[in-house]
Protein backbone atom coordinates (compact mmCIF):
# COMPACT_ATOMS: atom_id res chain seq x y z
CA UNK A 1 0.00 0.00 0.00
CA UNK A 2 0.83 3.41 -1.24
CA UNK A 3 2.03 6.58 1.54
CA UNK A 4 -0.71 8.41 -0.65
CA UNK A 5 -3.47 5.61 -0.41
CA UNK A 6 -2.77 5.47 3.49
CA UNK A 7 -3.26 9.25 3.82
CA UNK A 8 -6.33 8.91 1.79
CA UNK A 9 -7.70 6.90 4.77
CA UNK A 10 -7.07 9.02 7.30
CA UNK A 11 -4.26 7.54 9.16
CA UNK A 12 -1.65 10.48 9.96
CA UNK A 13 1.52 10.46 7.98
CA UNK A 14 4.75 10.48 10.29
CA UNK A 15 6.75 13.89 9.80
CA UNK A 16 9.70 13.46 6.99
CA UNK A 17 11.79 14.69 10.24
CA UNK A 18 11.10 11.75 12.26
CA UNK A 19 11.79 9.15 9.82
CA UNK A 20 15.24 7.95 11.20
CA UNK A 21 14.84 4.18 10.79
CA UNK A 22 17.45 2.04 8.88
CA UNK A 23 19.56 5.85 9.02
CA UNK A 24 22.88 5.53 11.11
CA UNK A 25 22.73 8.35 14.22
CA UNK A 26 25.95 9.81 14.56
CA UNK A 27 27.35 9.89 17.88
CA UNK A 28 26.87 13.04 19.94
CA UNK A 29 29.56 15.38 19.91
CA UNK A 30 31.06 15.57 23.56
CA UNK A 31 34.57 16.45 25.15
CA UNK A 32 37.64 14.39 23.09
CA UNK A 33 38.54 11.07 25.18
CA UNK A 34 41.82 11.81 26.78
CA UNK A 35 44.97 9.63 25.11
CA UNK A 36 47.72 8.62 27.37
CA UNK A 37 51.04 10.24 24.98
CA UNK A 38 54.50 10.47 26.23
CA UNK A 39 56.28 10.82 22.76
CA UNK A 40 54.60 13.47 19.58
CA UNK A 41 54.75 12.00 15.98
CA UNK A 42 57.61 14.91 16.14
CA UNK A 43 59.71 12.75 18.72
CA UNK A 44 59.46 15.20 21.80
CA UNK A 45 58.81 13.46 25.07
CA UNK A 46 55.85 14.91 27.09
CA UNK A 47 54.94 14.13 30.77
CA UNK A 48 51.54 12.50 31.48
CA UNK A 49 51.15 12.70 35.78
CA UNK A 50 49.85 9.08 35.98
CA UNK A 51 51.97 7.50 33.13
CA UNK A 52 55.83 8.49 33.96
CA UNK A 53 58.68 6.44 32.63
CA UNK A 54 61.95 7.00 32.70
CA UNK A 55 64.55 5.63 30.17
CA UNK A 56 68.04 5.17 29.02
CA UNK A 57 69.54 5.78 26.19
CA UNK A 58 70.10 1.57 25.53
CA UNK A 59 66.35 1.10 26.41
CA UNK A 60 65.28 3.46 23.70
CA UNK A 61 67.82 1.31 21.09
CA UNK A 62 66.60 -1.98 22.65
CA UNK A 63 62.62 -0.53 22.25
CA UNK A 64 63.40 0.46 18.58
CA UNK A 65 65.26 -2.74 17.63
CA UNK A 66 62.73 -4.84 18.27
CA UNK A 67 60.16 -2.60 16.14
CA UNK A 68 62.54 -2.80 13.02
CA UNK A 69 63.27 -6.37 13.01
CA UNK A 70 59.59 -7.40 13.94
CA UNK A 71 58.53 -4.63 10.94
CA UNK A 72 61.36 -6.43 8.99
CA UNK A 73 60.19 -10.55 10.17
CA UNK A 74 56.47 -9.29 9.06
CA UNK A 75 57.69 -7.73 5.43
CA UNK A 76 59.07 -10.91 4.92
CA UNK A 77 56.17 -12.80 5.53
CA UNK A 78 54.29 -10.99 3.25
CA UNK A 79 56.40 -11.51 0.62
CA UNK A 80 57.03 -15.22 1.01
CA UNK A 81 52.67 -15.10 0.82
CA UNK A 82 53.07 -13.31 -2.35
CA UNK A 83 55.38 -16.11 -3.47
CA UNK A 84 53.07 -18.76 -2.76
CA UNK A 85 55.10 -19.81 0.66
CA UNK A 86 52.14 -19.16 3.03
CA UNK A 87 48.63 -19.13 2.77
CA UNK A 88 47.96 -16.46 4.31
CA UNK A 89 49.74 -13.99 6.54
CA UNK A 90 47.88 -11.50 9.13
CA UNK A 91 50.56 -7.93 8.81
CA UNK A 92 51.43 -5.81 12.01
CA UNK A 93 52.60 -2.97 9.77
CA UNK A 94 51.92 0.27 12.12
CA UNK A 95 51.07 -1.85 15.57
CA UNK A 96 54.51 -2.34 16.15
CA UNK A 97 54.51 -0.04 19.02
CA UNK A 98 51.47 -1.45 20.20
CA UNK A 99 52.77 -4.63 20.36
CA UNK A 100 56.62 -3.89 21.50
CA UNK A 101 55.42 -1.34 24.44
CA UNK A 102 53.51 -4.02 25.57
CA UNK A 103 55.11 -6.88 25.35
CA UNK A 104 57.50 -5.27 27.00
CA UNK A 105 55.76 -4.16 29.62
CA UNK A 106 55.20 -7.69 31.36
CA UNK A 107 57.11 -10.20 33.50
CA UNK A 108 58.40 -13.50 32.40
CA UNK A 109 55.83 -15.01 34.69
CA UNK A 110 52.55 -13.26 33.06
CA UNK A 111 50.74 -15.14 30.34
CA UNK A 112 49.77 -14.00 27.21
CA UNK A 113 47.04 -14.75 25.14
CA UNK A 114 46.96 -13.43 21.32
CA UNK A 115 45.10 -13.27 17.69
CA UNK A 116 46.62 -14.04 15.11
CA UNK A 117 48.63 -10.83 14.46
CA UNK A 118 50.78 -10.28 17.66
CA UNK A 119 54.01 -11.42 16.08
CA UNK A 120 55.67 -8.32 17.96
CA UNK A 121 54.48 -9.88 21.43
CA UNK A 122 55.86 -13.14 20.58
CA UNK A 123 58.87 -11.36 19.75
CA UNK A 124 59.12 -10.28 22.75
CA UNK A 125 58.18 -13.50 24.81
CA UNK A 126 61.16 -15.10 23.19
CA UNK A 127 59.02 -17.56 20.30
CA UNK A 128 61.44 -17.83 17.44
CA UNK A 129 60.15 -15.99 14.73
CA UNK A 130 60.23 -18.41 12.12
CA UNK A 131 57.88 -20.79 14.59
CA UNK A 132 54.57 -18.34 13.88
CA UNK A 133 54.91 -19.19 10.10
CA UNK A 134 54.06 -22.76 10.17
CA UNK A 135 50.38 -22.66 10.62
CA UNK A 136 50.04 -20.48 7.87
CA UNK A 137 51.67 -22.85 6.13
CA UNK A 138 49.69 -25.63 7.02
CA UNK A 139 52.26 -27.52 8.45
CA UNK A 140 51.32 -27.67 12.12
CA UNK A 141 48.86 -25.91 14.18
CA UNK A 142 50.72 -23.65 16.10
CA UNK A 143 54.58 -24.58 16.36
CA UNK A 144 55.54 -23.73 19.72
CA UNK A 145 55.09 -24.76 23.14
CA UNK A 146 52.68 -21.92 25.08
CA UNK A 147 54.52 -23.28 28.17
CA UNK A 148 57.65 -22.38 27.15
CA UNK A 149 57.38 -18.89 26.80
CA UNK A 150 53.90 -18.41 28.64
CA UNK A 151 52.81 -17.21 25.34
CA UNK A 152 49.51 -19.31 23.84
CA UNK A 153 49.10 -20.36 20.52
CA UNK A 154 47.61 -18.23 17.41
CA UNK A 155 43.98 -17.77 18.02
CA UNK A 156 41.72 -17.44 15.09
CA UNK A 157 38.64 -17.35 16.28
CA UNK A 158 37.63 -13.86 16.84
CA UNK A 159 37.23 -13.08 20.44
CA UNK A 160 37.06 -16.74 22.44
CA UNK A 161 40.51 -15.74 23.62
CA UNK A 162 39.39 -13.30 25.87
CA UNK A 163 37.54 -15.72 27.54
CA UNK A 164 40.13 -18.11 27.60
CA UNK A 165 42.58 -15.52 29.48
CA UNK A 166 39.40 -14.70 31.70
CA UNK A 167 38.96 -18.22 32.68
CA UNK A 168 42.83 -18.50 32.82
CA UNK A 169 43.31 -15.53 35.24
CA UNK A 170 40.45 -17.29 37.11
CA UNK A 171 42.55 -20.23 38.16
CA UNK A 172 45.76 -17.85 38.88
CA UNK A 173 43.55 -16.40 41.69
CA UNK A 174 43.04 -19.84 43.12
CA UNK A 175 46.39 -20.89 42.89
CA UNK A 176 47.48 -17.47 44.44
CA UNK A 177 50.01 -16.45 42.07
CA UNK A 178 51.78 -13.21 41.31
CA UNK A 179 50.76 -13.20 37.76
CA UNK A 180 49.15 -10.71 35.32
CA UNK A 181 47.18 -12.43 32.48
CA UNK A 182 47.11 -10.43 29.07
CA UNK A 183 44.45 -10.85 26.14
CA UNK A 184 45.22 -9.33 23.25
CA UNK A 185 41.96 -8.45 20.72
CA UNK A 186 41.22 -5.92 17.67
CA UNK A 187 38.00 -3.04 17.56
CA UNK A 188 36.60 -5.38 15.56
CA UNK A 189 36.81 -8.52 18.28
CA UNK A 190 35.35 -5.88 20.86
CA UNK A 191 32.32 -6.44 18.86
CA UNK A 192 31.82 -10.00 19.71
CA UNK A 193 30.14 -11.67 22.38
CA UNK A 194 32.70 -13.85 23.60
CA UNK A 195 34.43 -10.25 24.81
CA UNK A 196 31.34 -8.85 26.44
CA UNK A 197 31.16 -12.38 28.34
CA UNK A 198 34.54 -12.24 29.70
CA UNK A 199 34.39 -8.56 30.65
CA UNK A 200 32.14 -9.55 32.87
CA UNK A 201 33.67 -12.69 34.29
CA UNK A 202 36.37 -10.85 34.54
CA UNK A 203 34.91 -8.19 36.75
CA UNK A 204 32.69 -10.35 38.98
CA UNK A 205 35.34 -12.75 39.72
CA UNK A 206 38.02 -9.94 40.13
CA UNK A 207 40.63 -12.12 37.93
CA UNK A 208 43.77 -10.18 36.79
CA UNK A 209 43.13 -9.63 33.48
CA UNK A 210 44.93 -6.93 31.08
CA UNK A 211 42.23 -6.84 28.11
CA UNK A 212 44.59 -5.02 25.51
CA UNK A 213 42.51 -3.90 22.43
CA UNK A 214 44.20 -2.57 19.39
CA UNK A 215 42.13 -0.52 17.71
CA UNK A 216 43.23 0.16 14.45
CA UNK A 217 40.43 1.66 13.48
CA UNK A 218 39.39 -1.05 10.83
CA UNK A 219 38.04 -4.47 11.73
CA UNK A 220 38.30 -5.97 7.93
CA UNK A 221 36.58 -3.16 5.70
CA UNK A 222 34.29 -2.25 9.21
CA UNK A 223 35.32 1.08 10.45
CA UNK A 224 35.48 1.46 14.01
CA UNK A 225 32.26 4.37 14.29
CA UNK A 226 30.56 1.24 12.96
CA UNK A 227 30.68 -1.04 15.55
CA UNK A 228 30.25 1.90 18.58
CA UNK A 229 29.11 5.13 19.32
CA UNK A 230 31.78 5.71 22.54
CA UNK A 231 35.77 4.92 22.38
CA UNK A 232 36.48 1.44 23.44
CA UNK A 233 37.77 2.11 26.77
CA UNK A 234 34.90 3.42 27.96
CA UNK A 235 32.89 0.52 27.86
CA UNK A 236 34.91 -0.80 30.41
CA UNK A 237 32.95 1.79 33.16
CA UNK A 238 29.65 -0.34 32.27
CA UNK A 239 31.66 -3.47 33.45
CA UNK A 240 32.87 -2.00 36.82
CA UNK A 241 36.74 -1.86 36.14
CA UNK A 242 39.13 1.27 34.65
CA UNK A 243 40.16 1.70 30.98
CA UNK A 244 42.47 4.09 29.56
CA UNK A 245 43.49 4.96 25.80
CA UNK A 246 47.05 5.39 25.24
CA UNK A 247 48.90 6.58 21.66
CA UNK A 248 49.34 2.97 20.28
CA UNK A 249 52.01 4.64 18.25
CA UNK A 250 53.98 5.70 20.99
CA UNK A 251 55.99 2.54 22.78
CA UNK A 252 56.46 4.23 25.34
CA UNK A 253 53.54 5.62 26.21
CA UNK A 254 52.28 1.95 25.86
CA UNK A 255 55.29 0.24 28.12
CA UNK A 256 54.16 2.64 30.70
CA UNK A 257 50.47 2.32 30.17
CA UNK A 258 50.57 -1.60 29.98
CA UNK A 259 52.95 -1.85 33.08
CA UNK A 260 50.59 -0.19 35.02
CA UNK A 261 47.89 -2.46 33.91
CA UNK A 262 49.88 -5.26 34.88
CA UNK A 263 50.36 -4.44 38.21
CA UNK A 264 47.18 -3.02 39.10
CA UNK A 265 46.12 -6.90 37.77
CA UNK A 266 48.71 -8.65 40.14
CA UNK A 267 47.66 -6.29 43.44
CA UNK A 268 44.39 -7.83 43.12
CA UNK A 269 42.66 -4.88 41.94
CA UNK A 270 41.06 -6.88 38.99
CA UNK A 271 40.95 -6.46 35.49
CA UNK A 272 41.66 -3.22 33.63
CA UNK A 273 41.08 -2.47 29.52
CA UNK A 274 43.71 -0.77 27.72
CA UNK A 275 42.73 0.47 24.40
CA UNK A 276 45.60 1.74 21.83
CA UNK A 277 44.60 3.93 19.82
CA UNK A 278 46.55 2.66 16.35
CA UNK A 279 46.33 2.59 12.70
CA UNK A 280 46.50 -0.60 10.50
CA UNK A 281 48.83 0.05 7.45
CA UNK A 282 48.54 -3.17 5.31
CA UNK A 283 46.07 -4.58 4.62
CA UNK A 284 43.73 -7.05 7.30
CA UNK A 285 45.39 -10.12 5.48
CA UNK A 286 47.16 -10.82 2.19
CA UNK A 287 43.61 -11.92 0.93
CA UNK A 288 42.37 -8.33 2.02
CA UNK A 289 42.16 -5.05 -0.52
CA UNK A 290 41.89 -1.96 1.65
CA UNK A 291 41.92 0.31 -1.00
CA UNK A 292 38.52 -0.79 -1.51
CA UNK A 293 37.11 0.42 1.47
CA UNK A 294 39.55 3.05 2.80
CA UNK A 295 41.28 6.54 1.13
CA UNK A 296 44.88 7.19 0.39
CA UNK A 297 44.88 10.25 2.56
CA UNK A 298 43.50 8.25 5.37
CA UNK A 299 46.90 6.35 4.98
CA UNK A 300 49.11 9.20 4.57
CA UNK A 301 47.50 10.83 7.80
CA UNK A 302 48.70 7.70 9.82
CA UNK A 303 51.93 7.28 7.94
CA UNK A 304 53.35 10.66 9.45
CA UNK A 305 52.72 8.90 12.57
CA UNK A 306 54.78 6.20 12.00
CA UNK A 307 56.04 4.43 15.87
CA UNK A 308 59.66 3.66 14.53
CA UNK A 309 60.28 7.09 12.78
CA UNK A 310 59.03 8.89 16.29
CA UNK A 311 61.68 6.69 17.98
CA UNK A 312 63.94 7.49 15.91
CA UNK A 313 63.38 11.19 16.31
CA UNK A 314 64.02 10.77 19.68
CA UNK A 315 66.90 8.85 19.82
CA UNK A 316 68.55 11.45 17.51
CA UNK A 317 67.54 14.69 19.07
CA UNK A 318 68.67 12.78 22.40
CA UNK A 319 72.22 11.62 20.71
CA UNK A 320 71.12 7.53 22.06
CA UNK A 321 72.26 6.30 19.18
CA UNK A 322 75.01 6.63 16.35
CA UNK A 323 75.48 5.94 12.57
CA UNK A 324 77.65 2.22 13.65
CA UNK A 325 74.10 1.37 15.75
CA UNK A 326 71.64 1.54 12.63
CA UNK A 327 74.21 0.42 10.23
CA UNK A 328 74.80 -3.19 12.35
CA UNK A 329 71.01 -3.19 13.24
CA UNK A 330 70.37 -2.97 9.08
CA UNK A 331 72.62 -6.04 8.68
CA UNK A 332 71.18 -7.65 11.79
CA UNK A 333 67.73 -6.99 9.67
CA UNK A 334 68.97 -8.70 6.55
CA UNK A 335 70.42 -11.42 8.50
CA UNK A 336 66.77 -12.30 10.12
CA UNK A 337 65.00 -12.17 6.64
CA UNK A 338 67.48 -14.68 5.51
CA UNK A 339 67.00 -17.07 8.33
CA UNK A 340 63.03 -16.76 7.94
CA UNK A 341 63.11 -17.43 3.75
CA UNK A 342 65.66 -20.56 4.93
CA UNK A 343 63.59 -21.76 7.01
CA UNK A 344 60.03 -21.31 5.31
CA UNK A 345 61.58 -23.44 2.62
CA UNK A 346 63.01 -26.11 4.50
CA UNK A 347 59.69 -26.65 6.30
CA UNK A 348 59.15 -30.55 6.12
CA UNK A 349 55.45 -31.46 4.73
CA UNK A 350 53.64 -32.82 7.60
CA UNK A 351 52.14 -36.84 8.00
CA UNK A 352 48.90 -36.40 6.08
CA UNK A 353 47.90 -39.13 8.09
CA UNK A 354 48.57 -37.47 11.09
CA UNK A 355 45.14 -35.40 11.32
CA UNK A 356 43.43 -38.47 12.83
CA UNK A 357 46.13 -38.87 15.85
CA UNK A 358 45.69 -37.13 18.68
CA UNK A 359 41.34 -36.14 18.16
CA UNK A 360 40.24 -38.83 21.26
CA UNK A 361 42.42 -40.46 24.11
CA UNK A 362 41.35 -43.85 23.05
CA UNK A 363 40.10 -45.06 19.69
CA UNK A 364 37.08 -44.11 17.64
CA UNK A 365 34.88 -46.11 15.68
CA UNK A 366 34.23 -43.00 13.71
CA UNK A 367 38.06 -41.63 13.13
CA UNK A 368 38.97 -45.11 12.32
CA UNK A 369 37.11 -45.57 9.38
CA UNK A 370 37.76 -41.90 8.40
CA UNK A 371 41.36 -43.13 8.40
CA UNK A 372 41.17 -45.71 6.46
CA UNK A 373 39.12 -44.43 4.08
CA UNK A 374 41.74 -41.26 3.68
CA UNK A 375 44.77 -43.83 3.34
CA UNK A 376 42.91 -45.95 0.27
CA UNK A 377 42.56 -42.33 -1.59
CA UNK A 378 46.04 -41.36 -0.89
CA UNK A 379 47.12 -45.18 -1.97
CA UNK A 380 45.27 -44.85 -4.92
CA UNK A 381 47.45 -42.10 -6.14
CA UNK A 382 50.37 -44.21 -5.87
CA UNK A 383 48.61 -47.17 -7.91
CA UNK A 384 47.90 -44.70 -10.30
CA UNK A 385 51.72 -43.61 -10.99
CA UNK A 386 52.64 -47.19 -10.79
CA UNK A 387 50.29 -48.21 -13.48
CA UNK A 388 51.65 -45.50 -15.98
Amino acid sequence: MTVESTAARGKPRRPAAKRTAGKRQQPQPGPKPEMVQLLTPEGERVEHPDYALETTPEQLRELYRDMVLTRRFDAEATALQRQGELGLWPSLLGQEAAQIGSGRALRETDYVFPTYREHGVAWCRGVDPTKLLGMFRGVNHGGWDPASNNFHLYTIVIGSQALHATGYAMGVVKDGADVAVVAYFGDGASSQGDVAEAFTFAAVYNAPVVFFCQNNQWAISEPTERQTRVPLYQRAQGYGFPGVRVDGNDVLAVLAVTRAAAEHARTGQGPMLVEAFTYRMGAHTTSDDPTRYRRKEELEVWEAKDPLLRLRRLMERENAADDAFFTDLDAESDALARRVREAIRTMPDPDGMAMFEHTYADGHTLVDEERAQYGAYVASFADHHEGD
